[in-house]
């Protein structure tokens, strides 16, 4: 038998009936072999993991825009924490983990530079409109390497839909939509901290009373409420009350850290910065890459630029930026 054979026999009795087995995978794309060693969803963890839309998540913003500190939150960072909750429920409620964990890395990265900024101004801006969801997936399907990842149904379904509002067709992807909140209001809160933006003593005591007083408490508390709610059901839930305390935490967040704090300064920048790369390249085609050039003829000029702009990290923005609109010094002798 082969090594992978075996893992899916393994899943077969170990997992709840409600997880998705990888040898049930409503599959690929394009067909392909499989591997002799890992199962379909491990494959595409690894692809993921390897992609260079990935990496370059190290350097793209999560709340503070191009953190001079070494301990802020980045993109990639995000993706790791949510990957390690979504784990953890995942592997309680014997669920498919390998799924779990390849969505959880992948529901972020068709997101653009300087985060949230980022997405809303190209939302504005474009003709079709932009979310980061449907980019990652178009990002997976077909801007990585030579032709997208060719990742299977389930892993993409639950990329696309890991927003709130959607609803993912496995649990694995529900699992991951609950840990991308989860996560993302808890390091929130330590960065904001970090920054000096919010003190221990301002966040609702209502919330801090139901759900824990540290960051520690706080993630414990609500993965065991989930597991505890979930177990050997075919839905993923919380109660009613760690619920509530988690939704009124995120508005606080939203009211205090999300929306015209010192976090938030630097947004008019970023989405001016975004805007003005946008308008060049529209009007400048030929300041393009070649590969991205390409792009044009397969999915349009507006789509191929924004695809471009999306991928770029913080940085690189900003260097495109002072490249086209800022002088270079004269250095002729």
């Amino acid at each position: 038998m082969k090594v992978r054979e075996y893992q899916e026999s393994l899943e077969e009795k170990i997992l709840s009936p409600y997880a998705t087995l990888s040898k049930n995978t409503k599959g690929r794309q394009k067909p392909e072999q499989k591997c002799d060693v890992r199962t379909e969803f491990q494959r595409d963890r690894d692809r993921i993991i390897h992609s260079k839309s990935f990496r370059r998540l190290k350097h793209k913003t999560q709340v503070f825009i191009s953190p001079e500190g070494d301990h802020y939150r980045t993109r990639l960072t995000h993706a790791l924490e949510v990957a390690q909750i979504a784990r953890t429920i995942a592997r309680a409620l014997r669920l498919n983990e390998d799924l779990t964990e390849a969505i959880a890395l992948g529901h972020d990265l068709g997101h653009t530079p300087f985060g949230h900024a980022g997405e809303d101004i190209l939302n504005k801006i474009t003709t079709t409109g932009f979310s980061h969801n449907v980019q990652s997936l178009r990002v997976v399907d077909f801007l990585e390497g030579e032709d997208g990842l060719n990742l299977t149904f389930e892993v993409r379904d639950g990329i696309l839909n890991h927003v709130w509002g959607r609803t993912p067709a496995t649990l694995e992807g529900r699992v991951v939509q609950f840990a991308d909140r989860i996560a993302y209001i808890n390091h929130d809160i330590d960065d904001a901290m970090r920054a000096g933006i919010l003190k221990e003593d301002d966040l609702p005591k209502d919330c801090l009373k139901i759900l824990g007083f540290s960051k520690r408490e706080r993630i414990n508390t609500l993965i065991r409420d989930i597991i505890k709610n979930s177990m050997d059901k075919p839905e993923i839930s919380m109660s009613e009350d760690v619920f509530y305390a988690m939704q009124t935490l995120r508005s606080f967040m939203f009211e205090n850290v999300y929306i015209g704090s010192e976090a938030k300064k630097d947004e008019s920048k970023a989405k001016y910065i975004i805007q003005a790369l946008y308008e060049y390249f529209m009007s400048n085609c030929s300041a393009l890459p070649d590969d991205v050039k390409k792009n044009i003829d397969r999915f349009g000029k507006e789509q191929a630029i924004v695809d471009y702009i999306a991928g770029m990290t913080d940085r690189y923005a900003m260097r495109k930026f002072y490249e086209f609109f800022l002088p270079s010094p004269w250095n002729k002798l």
